[in-house]
């Protein structure tokens, strides 16, 4: 089981003399290898799982959220490109650093944030509650493990 860390962060729009893919097709080739990957491989690495646990609940603990998938829903144009600027410089900086499954885990966010904006497309809109489950689900694990702890 290997994670597999897409080029999410400041990709180049290679097409290996094709025609150029729009930016529309590159992220929906992106979206798909990043949930066929955590679908495949992702839940079954505890550490990755526990870490998108703990992002995504502090992130929708900050916005007041019942889960991602509403955080996501209600968050507002100025919260979202923050969000999305954050995640950029931080998962860049994680994947610089070597830090696979810290990066992986805000690919698998920054993938779900953009999708939000992308779910015109029929196949988006499709997967976008998939990979969304496997977030949500991941928080209620951390929570889980969390209140266990302190037990």
């Amino acid at each position: 089981m290997a994670l597999r860390l897409h080029k999410c962060f400041k990709a180049a729009n290679r097409t290996n003399g094709t025609w150029p893919m729009t930016k529309e097709q590159d992220f929906k080739n992106r979206f798909f290898a990043v949930l066929k990957d955590l679908q495949e491989d992702g839940v079954d690495d505890g550490e990755a799982m526990w870490l998108l646990g703990r992002l995504a609940a502090g992130l929708v603990d900050d916005l007041k959220a019942p889960d991602w998938s509403a955080a996501k829903r209600d968050m507002d144009r100025e919260t979202y490109d923050t969000l999305l600027r954050t995640f950029e410089t931080h998962g860049n900086a994680h994947h610089q650093a070597g830090r696979t499954k810290q990066a992986y885990v805000i690919q698998a966010m920054v993938v779900s944030l953009i999708a939000r904006a992308q779910n015109a497309d029929p196949q988006i809109a499709a997967g976008e509650p998939l990979l969304d489950q496997v977030i949500n689900a991941s928080v209620v694990n951390y929570r889980r493990q969390q209140e266990a702890a302190t037990n």
